[in-house]
Formats: structure tokens, C-alpha cells, sequence
């Protein structure tokens, strides 16, 4: 049904305005007759139609910001006593994104049928994620809707800010790598050939070194579509440990100096916020830990949860579940420990929240020092490429020269 914002007047001339739902003018007249107000004027709220659909759109991807948003104002409007679907409407109206304002036109239109919004929201699982499911449930349940909502929007902006600040601390060095790669190809299959022509012109024997970068210039030059090949093979590879058992990128990065420690620690923060926020919420822990298994980036922090989950499930304590799982010290101790504080004096909520804030923190600071940890390696790299490259290039010339 269309929405109208209206200006109306009751009986005793107090001025109320607003927005509601109605069939056309006819119905949105009766409507505020029965509430014993009488219409002054009205507007038929327009759809904002998108005419050029950003990028995302077109690919149907909503971004964590856009979830974001939309449970934070969610939020204000139950609290401000909005319908759910009436705040719904409103939401659709004000997203850009298309594929999301269909989703929240659909969730609204199965809650007007009769349907829970947890249940409505069940329909989208790529969307909206176990967690959120699960704390709309209990605050449904527990007459809380607001403060599921606060709960959720304060968990999803801390991971939005942690991610924000990893992924801008790995711009830097992805821009100077990406750069590097790029030049050090364009030699390969533009400058190195010419320089193979003229070596061979004049008859040098050259060095193994020199030949290695003509054999690989050559190559690429007549195979140079091989390349987004590759491209688009490391980009399935990055991806793709998601959807399998084992990840093998997934053990790398937990070996790599620097960034194994970030790795860490992130997926340690998130494990201490979730369970923290599902567990203040009044979700079970075993559903808690097999929620918070999906939140994690990396399959041996998901792996590590799931056992806890079924060890917790026989009745075991948590703490002691995460010691006997925590063999090759996935999580850090002060997180087991901290946990077994928790059990103890029965604040385990506190007690994870606290971890999260101390562990983000953490994240934070390594980040912000990880352009000045990496540019030295970077510089070293770019050093050793370019000196390999132009010793490779320039010992036949000099072999030459020292030939006459």
C-alpha cells in the first residue's frame, strides 16, 4: 500500500503529523477519522528510484554497512513506538541499494501475513546471519525487540570499524606489491624481448640469470592472456578455503610473521563480541559458540568453537573445553584463562566484553604500526628485483665489453 505523510487536527485542535499507510485518500481520511483526527493535508510519498545503480547494486551485494544502517535506525524507530512494518516501509524507502529494498519489502509483506520477524528474516540467509536471527528470536521472545536491535548494531559496528582498520593498514602495502608486479610484468613482455633480439644479434653467450628473464619474457609475450588467468586462480584460491573443510591459505597466514599475530587476534576479538552480545541476550551458549563459529575468518578458530560447542553440550565447562582444544594455541591463553575467571564468578558476559575491548584494542595497534613494520620488507623486495634484474640485463653487456 502506498504511504502519505499527513497533517491532521483532533477535536481539540492539537496538530499531529506523521506517516501512515492507506489504500488512497479515501481510506487515509477513515483511517484518522477513527482515531478521532481530522485531516488538514496530505502527500503521497514517492519511491526514490535509482537511475544509475552503483556498482554493488548491479551485483546484488549489500554491504555490512548497509545491514548496519538499517538495524541502527530499526532500532529508533521501534523504541519511537513505529509499527515494525511501517519502520520496514520506511527503511525500503530510504536504501539505494535495490536487491535490500526488495529483501525489507518482502520481510514486512511475511510479517503483515502473520509471520515473526525472526522467522521472515530466516527466508534470507545470505542476508541476515545466525546471529541475527538468533537475537531477534530472544528479544521477540522476551518482549526486548529493542535492545536485541542495540545489542546487534553495537556488535556490527565494532566488527565494521576492526575490519575498516585491518583492511586500511593492507592497502598500502597491496598498492606498492600490485605496482611492483605490474611493472616487473610490462618489462617482461614489452622491454626484455627487444633486449633478447639485440643479444642475440650480436652473438653473446649469456649468463643463466639472463637467460632465465628472456625465457620468461618470451613466455609471457606469447602467453600473456595467461595472466588474468592466474589472476582470477589466486582469487578463487583466497576465496575458496571459505567453502571447504580445510583451508590451505587458512595455515599460511597463521604462520606468517606479523600477520599471524593479527589474524589472532582479530578472530579472537570477534569470538569475545559475539559470544559476549549473544550470551547478554539470553542465547544458550552452545547455540552462542556454533553462531560464533560462522562470525570467525579462519577454519581452525571455527573448528576450535564447534568442538567447544559439543564438549559444552555434554556438560563440560567452557574454559576447560577451550584448554583441551587449544593445543597449538589458536586462541591466546589470557583468553582461556580469562574465560575460567568468568565461569568462577559467574560474569562470563563481562568478562568476554572486556576481552573484546582489550583485544581490539590490540588489532588497532598493529595496525596502525604495520605500514612502518612492512615498508622496510617492501623496500628490500623492491631492492632485490630491480638489482636482479638490471645485473641479469646488463652482465652480457659487460661481458662484451670486456671481450674487446
Amino acid at each position: 500500500m502506498p504511504l502519505y505523510s499527513f497533517f491532521a487536527k483532533n477535536l481539540k485542535g492539537e496538530e499531529k503529523k506523521g506517516l501512515i499507510e492507506a489504500k488512497d485518500e479515501k481510506d487515509l481520511f477513515r483511517i484518522l477519522r477513527e482515531k478521532g483526527l481530522i485531516l488538514v493535508s496530505w502527500k503521497k510519498e514517492k519511491e526514490k528510484e535509482e537511475k544509475f545503480p552503483s556498482f554493488f547494486s548491479l551485483f546484488g551485494k549489500i554491504s555490512l554497512k548497509e545491514k548496519l544502517f538499517f538495524t541502527r535506525n530499526l532500532k529508533v524507530m521501534i523504541e519511537s513506538g513505529v509499527s515494525l512494518p511501517k519502520a520496514l516501509k520506511i527503511l525500503s524507502l530510504q536504501t539505494k541499494n535495490k536487491k535490500f529494498k526488495k529483501i525489507i519489502l518482502e520481510i514486512r509483506d511475511k510479517i503483515i501475513r502473520g509471520e515473526s520477524f525472526s522467522k521472515a528474516l530466516s527466508y534470507f540467509p545470505n542476508i541476515f546471519p545466525n546471529i541475527f536471527i538468533s537475537m531477534i528470536k530472544v528479544g521477540e521472545e522476551t518482549g526486548n525487540l529493542e535492545s536485541s536491535l542495540e545489542n546487534l548494531s553495537t556488535q556490527m559496528e565494532r566488527n565494521y570499524n576492526l575490519r575498516s582498520k585491518v583492511k586500511g593498514a593492507l592497502i598500502y602495502p597491496a598498492i606498492v606489491i600490485s605496482a611492483m608486479l605490474g611493472i616487473g610484468m610490462l618489462m617482461l613482455i614489452v622491454v626484455v624481448p627487444k633486449l633478447a633480439e639485440t643479444f642475440e644479434e650480436l652473438n653473446i653467450e649469456l649468463p643463466f640469470t639472463t637467460r632465465l628473464v628472456i625465457n620468461a619474457g618470451s613466455f609471457l609475450a606469447r602467453f600473456w592472456f595467461i595472466l588474468p588467468l592466474f589472476i582470477l586462480f589466486v582469487l578463487f584460491m583466497i576465496k575458496r578455503p571459505k567453502k571447504r573443510k580445510k583451508g590451505f591459505l587458512d595455515k599460511i597466514s597463521l604462520k606468517l610473521p606479523v600477520f599471524s599475530k593479527i589474524i589472532k587476534e582479530l578472530n579472537t576479538a570477534y569470538t569475545a563480541r559475539t559470544l559476549s552480545v549473544l550470551v547478554a541476550s539470553g542465547v544458550s551458549l552452545v547455540s552462542s559458540l556454533r553462531i560464533t563459529s560462522e562470525i570467525v575468518t579462519n577454519f581452525y578458530f571455527k573448528e576450535v568453537l564447534l568442538k567447544v560447542a559439543k564438549q559444552v553440550e555434554k556438560g563440560e565447562k567452557i574454559s576447560d573445553s577451550f584448554e583441551k582444544f587449544n593445543e597449538n594455541e589458536i586462541y591466546p591463553q589470557v583468553f582461556v584463562q580469562m574465560l575460567r575467571v568468568g565461569e568462577e564468578t559467574g560474569e562470563t558476559s563481562k568478562i568476554l566484553e572486556k576481552l573484546a575491548d582489550f583485544f581490539e584494542e590490540e588489532v588497532t595497534n598493529m595496525t596502525k604500526n604495520l605500514a612502518s613494520i612492512i615498508e622496510p620488507v617492501l623496500m628490500l623486495m623492491i631492492g632485490a628485483t630491480i638489482g636482479f634484474f638490471a645485473v641479469s640485463m646488463i652482465q652480457p653487456l659487460y661481458s662484451m665489453m670486456e671481450a674487446l
